[in-house]
């Protein structure tokens, strides 16, 4: 743990005071009906304490070689989203606020410590009709760190922390297509290796992370014509 400012720390504390991320949303899948949408959140959670930095030297000064986010990939077998890489989070109950939700999902879902964790603030909620929920991401920074890892083998298969500089990176960016009853989606994806394992973040995620970088300037010219095939 430092004392010192990070820059990275203080473009991410800024833009969780900025009401204007992310505009209308572009990357939602279907039709949502707000009577029935339920409230989620997840937790975007950024920090320099990892052991394994990138070698990508990113283009924006706030880009250390060691910033990184948590990911997890969830489990195969689940009935929503199996198998896709995903910040740790999920439903809301009847009692919680969006914070109180994404830290007790981190917990469980990744066993972060939440008292080494500072929030800086919630985005703007967003949809996600594929499984009728509009989720809040809720934007921190990791001041101490802690053990993470799967906790439930049946939530979740990795937990790990990506490089920002990596995701950033050109060469591992590409846009995801996927065809489903006759209609087309394309959106940002992103390549990650980590422990041997290769991951695609795309979908929900992945809106959210380029959006961020767009937001912050971190984002670098990429081939947005290099696509990947999704299967339906």
């Amino acid at each position: 743990m430092t004392d010192r400012p990070d820059p990275a720390r203080d473009q991410l504390a800024a833009l969780a005071r900025d009401g204007s991320f992310a505009g209308p949303w572009p990357h939602a899948r279907g039709e949502l009906d707000p009577r029935l949408a339920r409230p989620a959140s997840v937790l975007v959670l950024f920090g320099v304490l990892d052991g394994l930095p990138s070698d990508h030297h990113a283009q924006a000064q706030a880009v250390s070689h060691d910033l990184d986010v948590l990911l997890l990939s969830r489990a195969a077998t689940l009935s929503s989203h199996a198998g896709q890489v995903a910040f740790p989070g999920g439903r809301a109950d009847a009692d919680e606020d969006a914070v109180s939700a994404a830290l007790r999902e981190a917990r469980e879902e990744t066993g972060v410590d939440p008292a080494g964790i500072e929030v800086l603030g919630t985005l703007a909620t967003l949809p996600m009709p594929v499984s009728n929920h509009v989720v809040t991401p809720v934007l921190a920074w990791w001041t101490r760190q802690s053990p993470v890892g799967v906790v439930d083998p049946a939530e979740s298969s990795h937990v790990f922390r990506a490089p920002v500089a990596d995701l950033l990176d050109p060469d591992r960016r590409v846009t995801t297509v996927l065809r489903r009853s006759g209609q087309v989606w394309r959106g940002p994806a992103f390549r990650v290796h980590d422990a041997g394992t290769d991951h695609l973040v795309w979908g929900f995620t992945a809106g959210v992370l380029d959006a961020l970088f767009d937001h912050l300037g971190w984002t670098e010219p990429w081939d947005r014509g290099r696509e990947i095939e999704l299967d339906p």
